[in-house]
């Protein structure tokens, strides 16, 4: 009698299950494929931390374009076809806001409340300042920045490419964005700043999900960063540009923080450095790189160059906006590379169920979408895997829109905000670079690290330029 009695919950328990789920599937109600292990926390963690890029491209031809990884306690929903991406674009169930938060705290220490209650006014102001009208604003800084770095590095020799793209990339961006001067002039300070933001962004995406006692050496680098904007974030406050009138960057963005916070400017400040260093310079690595290595194309750049600008001489050269519009194939080039060596995912939070294809996606789910492989499905781009920077030629850039399916800077309401910034930056790089020096390649074009499914592809081994 008590066995039976025990027994009676047990299966009304089962029976209940079994009716909801039967009910679920006949209302089309039912999950996407998922992959999982043995071991219920962490899943597919193991394989998928290996190899995430393959295990990805691996789920999608086995379970097809919808599919579920769960791993180390979260469940990832990717999606890979037009529905999905439509939904991942649009939908008013999925947010991004909710899906970035936790990396952001784990990454520069700014808490929920601020971050939610900051975000979307930093966002319009950053939209704003480095939006495509206001970016003549910064092309005669970024010119003259760059001519200062290059003159630095003297006439000729040999360097590794990725190194030399750093040297002088990331002084110009921290010069025009956050204060001049901010950067270091002395060598043992700049050797330090190097190895310290290549530390904090090397260990980035692991930073955004581990405890830092796991990551000794990212939290010291964390930490190193940080203090310099303390130590310097009154300064950048009170900073006049050459103009006198104009504000930079980051003074419009410390203006909204310190109207919620002061406690929280250098974290900000941590947060708009890596947001502006870290992708910048892969991408300038890997255009130069590509450039380099098909000399039909290299020839056709250095011609436009010349009848742009001339001879190169010893005279600084000017750039202008309209100077760079006549070198539209280096900007096709610039748009090309990062095709290739485009982010491994993009995410949202689902936080009510949405419907895609036959399934639905319930909420709690992180909704990823994958630009790395999106730029090489062949029913977007045609020979996905060659570099062909006349594909460009079809995009209407001169009304600022990419190529479709082209997914590199996000989309939807918080598309990269720096974007055009970005762009102009990296193509004005490669305009002085290629005028001041004859380059060429001494080895041969890397393959790419594709280790991490966050931030760009950086290169595996060197890239020698002569």
């Amino acid at each position: 009698m008590e066995d039976m009695e025990l027994f009676s919950p047990i299966a009304v328990a089962v029976l209940g299950g079994c009716t909801i789920f039967l009910f679920l599937q006949w209302k089309g109600l039912r999950r996407p494929p998922c992959i999982q292990c043995w071991i219920p926390w962490i899943g597919a963690g193991f394989d998928f931390g290996k190899a995430p890029l393959e295990f990805i491209e691996k789920a999608r031809i086995k379970c097809g374009p919808v599919f579920t990884i769960c791993a180390m306690g979260k469940r990832m929903t990717f999606v890979t076809e037009e529905e999905g991406i439509d939904t991942f674009l649009k939908s008013k169930n999925v947010d991004f806001e909710q899906a970035v938060q936790d990396p952001v705290y784990h990454t520069a220490w700014i808490p929920k409340n601020i971050f939610f209650t900051l975000h979307e006014k930093l966002y319009v102001i950053m939209k704003g300042k480095l939006g495509m009208a206001n970016i003549h604003q910064f092309t005669e800084q970024l010119v003259e920045e760059f001519h200062e770095q290059l003159e630095n590095l003297g006439s000729h020799g040999t360097t590794d490419l990725n190194d030399l793209v750093r040297y002088v990339l990331y002084p110009v961006t921290i010069n025009t964005l956050f204060k001049k001067g901010l950067f270091f002039t002395n060598e043992k300070k700049v050797k330090e700043f190097y190895q310290h933001f290549k530390t904090y962004d090397e260990g980035f995406e692991y930073g955004s999900q581990l405890p830092e006692w796991f990551l000794r050496n990212w939290s010291k680098s964390k930490r190193w960063l940080l203090a310099l904007f303390q130590t310097n974030v009154q300064e950048i406050k009170t900073h006049k540009s050459a103009k006198g009138n104009s504000r930079t960057l980051i003074q419009a963005v410390l203006d909204i923080v310190e109207m919620e916070t002061h406690e929280h400017s250098p974290n900000y400040g941590l947060a708009m450095l890596w947001a502006s260093l870290a992708n910048a310079a892969p991408i300038t690595f890997w255009t130069l790189a590509f450039i380099l290595s098909h000399p039909d194309i290299h020839k056709t750049i250095l011609e436009r160059i010349s009848s742009v600008f001339g001879t190169a001489g010893k005279d600084k050269m000017k750039v202008s906006e309209e100077d760079l519009k006549q070198l539209l194939l280096i900007k096709w080039c610039i748009l090309e590379a990062i095709r290739l060596r485009a982010p491994g995912v993009i995410t949202r939070k689902v936080v009510k169920p949405v419907t895609i294809l036959n399934y639905t996606v319930p909420s709690g789910d992180l909704l990823m979408l994958s630009p790395f492989w999106l730029h090489r499905n062949p029913k977007y781009f045609s020979e996905p895997e060659l570099f062909k920077p006349e594909r460009w030629e079809k995009a209407n850039l001169e009304k600022h829109a990419f190529l479709d399916c082209f997914m590199a800077f996000g989309g939807g309401k918080f598309q990269c905000p720096g974007r055009w910034f970005a762009l102009a930056e990296i193509q004005i790089c490669i305009v002085l670079i290629l005028y001041k020096y004859e380059c060429s390649l001494l080895d041969p074009l890397p393959k790419q690290v594709c280790l991490s499914p966050f931030g760009g592809c950086p290169p595996a081994g060197r890239a020698m330029p002569n």
